[in-house]
């Protein structure tokens, strides 16, 4: 999810382009729901906010990076994150939101998205979350802290460790990290830069957009 605003918008062709877009966004909205696409959401220049009641998640790893994306302005930026992995995760009551500020004439927009509610949580698996804030009651069960981001082994050769993504993503393969059998987190608030996942099955997924400012917490 990428987003640049300029000054002097045509808005009969904003229009145009808006509605087909809006109807894609719909079409992938419901693949999500149904766990039928790989995820990734980014928005270009901004972070955005993640609640959770709980988040119970297999085969955890955590490590520092650099996310790399371009700003509002179209420069290229660097973010310090740290990367939150998991093999398997399910969620439930997870809100997330994003707010585009200083549109033409409307001022800030936000985009709210709900799901995993009613009973029947939000599942991920393969799921890496670019973490800038943190703030949830946590139990971890066999953790390891300490070891080096890229540490394979008893070799500790510095490569790629299990639990990282790669990609754009500039992690130091001897820098610290921890990681666990599994997690459970519960009242969760994040701000975070990245996610992507292998597949991310959103059940009774809503999702509004409104001008003001409205996020999760």
């Amino acid at each position: 999810m990428e987003s640049q605003v300029r000054g002097g918008t045509r808005w009969k062709r904003f229009a145009v382009v808006m509605v087909p877009s809006v109807a894609a966004t719909a079409c992938i909205g419901v693949a999500l729901a149904q766990g039928a696409l790989a995820a990734s959401f980014s928005v270009s220049g901004q972070s955005f906010k993640v609640t959770a009641d709980s988040l119970e998640g297999k085969g955890f790893a955590q490590y520092g990076a650099l996310d790399s994306g371009y700003t509002m302005t179209g420069g290229n930026a660097l973010h310090p994150v740290a990367v939150s992995s998991f093999k398997t995760a399910k969620i439930t009551n997870m809100c997330q939101s994003v707010v585009t500020p200083n549109i033409p004439l409307l001022g800030s927009v936000s985009l709210v998205l709900h799901a995993g509610g009613s009973g029947t949580p939000v599942q991920a698996d393969n799921l890496y979350i670019d973490v800038e804030d943190l703030s949830a009651d946590a139990v971890f069960h066999n953790i390891d802290i300490g070891v080096a981001a890229g540490d394979t082994g008893p070799t500790k050769d510095g490569g790629q460790g299990p639990g990282m993504k790669g990609g754009k993503e500039a992690a130091n393969p001897y820098g610290f990290a921890q990681q666990a059998e599994s997690v459970e987190l519960t009242k969760v608030q994040q701000t975070a830069w990245a996610t992507t996942a292998g597949t991310f099955k959103l059940s009774g997924l809503k999702m509004s957009v409104s001008a003001g400012t409205h996020e999760c917490y």
